[in-house]
């Protein structure tokens, strides 16, 4: 009798693609912003922007409900683009009043005592809101370097909580660690 050949069948690449639509999402939407306009603007943009990607884990860490990543992803926006069109305060003084009030609330009712979790987004806020803030400050040609290297190591953020499988879904570490690293390169090296 001659054994069943067990080798699995390889895989068409479109269930490979299935299974990395948030890669294929993040490269696309890449390539729909790359701009090519002013440098000095597009640092200013995503400097008012950084804030918001620790922002949303320190939220998911506090609610303990990592299903709530995607809607918040669009909650977010919702924050920022109504920020941008209704011109009265930077986006980024939004997210950051958002992050105090959340890391407040985590104090008072103890949860920064209760979830290392809570604690290690904490610092992750405070960490890369500080890159925000600096880039922020600095002269556009050196904040460039400073909010694209923001970008670059929240892209390290999200593999590393991709890895750990832990407060955000898998898929937004995915997206969004692909999206911080190809922001990042484009700040450093394509502006």
């Amino acid at each position: 009798m001659q054994a069943a050949n067990t080798a699995p069948a390889p895989r068409r690449w479109i269930d490979v693609l299935k299974d990395r639509w948030p890669t294929a999402v993040a490269i696309g939407l890449t390539l729909l912003t790359l701009s090519g306009g002013d440098p000095g603007n597009e640092v200013m943009s995503l400097a008012q922007v950084l804030p918001a990607l620790p922002l949303l884990y320190l939220v998911v860490a506090k609610l303990g409900r990592p299903a709530l990543s995607w809607p918040l992803l669009g909650v977010g926006m919702v924050i920022i683009v109504g920020a941008r069109l209704l011109d009265l305060v930077a986006p980024s003084t939004i997210l950051l009043i958002l992050a105090l009030v959340v890391l407040v609330w985590g104090v008072i009712d103890e949860h920064s005592r209760r979830s290392g979790e809570f604690r290690l987004q904490a610092i992750g806020m405070i960490g890369f809101g500080a890159l925000a803030l600096a880039g922020l400050a600095l002269d556009p040609e050196v904040g460039r370097y400073v909010v694209g290297a923001g970008w670059l190591l929240h892209g390290v953020w999200d593999f590393v909580h991709l890895r750990r499988g832990r407060v955000v879904a898998r898929s937004y570490a995915e997206w969004c660690g692909v999206l911080d690293v190809l922001i990042g390169f484009e700040l450093i090296f394509l502006l």
